[in-house]
């Protein structure tokens, strides 16, 4: 799958999830797979409404059975880091958070704490 297709993939289900998207933010699609080459695998499609050293509002896709490898949001500049709420809209998605594995289904939500080691 190229960047092209994966965008289309991400505008594709972020739609059948209601989420509505203007044409200029459909192409704004950004297509992450963090230099590694292996999209399918390892990555992650985004769209950013917001993103501050304080806040984000971004809606994430993954493909079937891609990951979005294990980091964190550390603290820097006297604040703790960002907090990150992961919402299903739509599938599943798997979170990894401090070692511990757990499901999410459509509507259900979960919040990582600033510095928290996750995956998903």
């Amino acid at each position: 799958m190229d960047e092209r297709e994966a965008r289309d993939y991400a505008a594709e289900q972020l739609a059948a999830a209601g989420v509505v998207l203007a044409e200029g933010e459909r192409r704004a699609i950004e297509v992450a797979d963090f230099g590694l080459g292996r999209l399918h695998d390892v990555g992650l499609q985004l769209f950013v409404y917001v993103n501050t050293d304080r806040y984000c509002a971004k809606e994430l896709v993954v493909l079937p059975g891609q990951t979005c490898p294990e980091h964190r949001h550390p603290p820097f500049a006297g604040t703790p880091g960002k907090e990150e709420t992961f919402r299903c809209r739509r599938g599943s998605v798997r979170l990894r958070v401090d070692g511990r594995e757990f499901e999410l289904a459509p509507g259900e939500q979960y919040t990582i704490p600033p510095d928290t080691l996750h995956s998903f």
